[in-house]
């Protein structure tokens, strides 16, 4: 079998062409054409206003999130995050969250673990926000679709079972230590080097979860960024002359980020146009229009990442590809931590 075959990125490409063709199969240039007759290009401003904006509040989320390990300057923090998202698009599937953790590792500093924890708070705060934003939809005339809300019942079971095994990993850090040292210490000295370390990064990262004014402002900032990119789909909506309420853009928001939980593609090619999709035709929206539609967002989406996160790289002299193949390889993750405790990092 040929290598490339075995590759992740070339199944999670292929994926995106098949169903970008099946999204575009239909389109005529007709259609297009007549779309670009109405479209109002004024609203197309304040919508990538608020895809910078977006970036930002997330930008400033993950700066709260280790303040208290490392303060880093607002103007470093926006184009670093930045070109993080860019990695995490550019590869395939989940190997773009490592290649994301080995940057931000790197450029500032922290181990890998600690980072590790870091990202796994911005999952949970994204999850948070996402079922206040599903319980404001089911309290409002809108009806949630009855097909997403098992989705939005598993999303709420395992974002109060991860803050359960958090804090009690807090409160109980030291007798877990302790219960380390009599079973791995003598039997497995390296293994528990290893997770002893791992350890101490992690509850390093997660110990902002103790206090309130760090909780309370990377909840509020995790809102201001679903709020900017609400706006972000409202703009679009005028843009298009799509005749709908400020809940669709809600509603297309919250089921695309729903579809999306589990990056198939790079850039999330083609899943993201087949969410958005389904959405707008809820809606009687055309499907041509909601094709153009979804393709707009998803250029509107990439625009601020890829002008600040490349203005990182050139400015910072990172090698996109020496981040990619470290992060595609499948035993980093296995490998991350063993590395630090044999070069007698801290």
């Amino acid at each position: 079998m040929p290598s490339i075959l075995k590759k992740k990125h070339f199944w999670g490409s292929l994926i995106a062409v098949v169903l970008l063709v099946y999204c575009l199969k239909d389109i005529r240039m007709e259609d297009l054409q007549r779309l670009m007759g109405r479209v109002d290009f004024y609203y197309l401003i304040p919508a990538l206003a608020m895809e910078f904006a977006m970036i930002i509040f997330k930008a400033l989320r993950w700066r709260t999130i280790v303040e208290k390990t490392k303060k880093i300057r607002v103007l470093r923090v926006i184009p670093l995050f930045s070109a993080g998202q860019v990695i995490n698009i550019i590869m395939p599937a989940l190997t773009g969250q490592v290649g994301r953790l080995l940057l931000f590792s790197k450029k500032e500093g922290l181990s890998k673990s600690y980072v590790f924890s870091t990202i796994v708070i911005e999952v949970l705060f994204d999850a948070v926000s996402l079922l206040i934003f599903i319980v404001l939809l089911s309290t409002a005339s809108f009806v949630f679709p009855p097909e997403y809300r098992p989705i939005g019942y598993v999303i709420a079971v395992i974002t109060v079972l991860v803050f359960a095994v958090l804090y009690l990993i807090l409160h109980f850090k030291e007798r877990i230590g302790k219960f380390g040292r009599r079973g791995l210490r003598g039997r497995s000295p390296a293994l528990y080097l290893t997770l002893k370390k791992f350890a101490g990064s992690f509850t390093k990262g997660i110990e902002m979860l103790r206090y309130s004014q760090y909780f309370i402002r990377t909840l509020v900032l995790s809102l201001l960024s679903w709020v900017a990119h609400i706006l972000v789909v409202y703009f679009l909506i005028h843009a298009f002359g799509f005749e709908l309420p400020m809940i669709s853009a809600v509603v297309i928001m919250v089921i695309n980020t729903v579809a999306l939980m589990i990056p198939i593609t790079p850039g999330n090619a083609g899943t993201f146009e087949l969410a958005v999709v389904a959405s707008l035709l809820a809606f009687k929206i055309v499907k041509s229009d909601a094709v153009l539609f979804a393709l707009a967002l998803h250029i509107l989406d990439l625009i601020p990442i890829f002008l600040m996160g490349m203005f990182f790289f050139w400015t910072e002299k990172v090698n996109i590809k020496e981040i990619k193949e470290e992060g595609s390889k499948e035993e980093v993750l296995e490998q991350v931590e063993m590395t630090d405790v044999m070069m007698g990092k801290k």
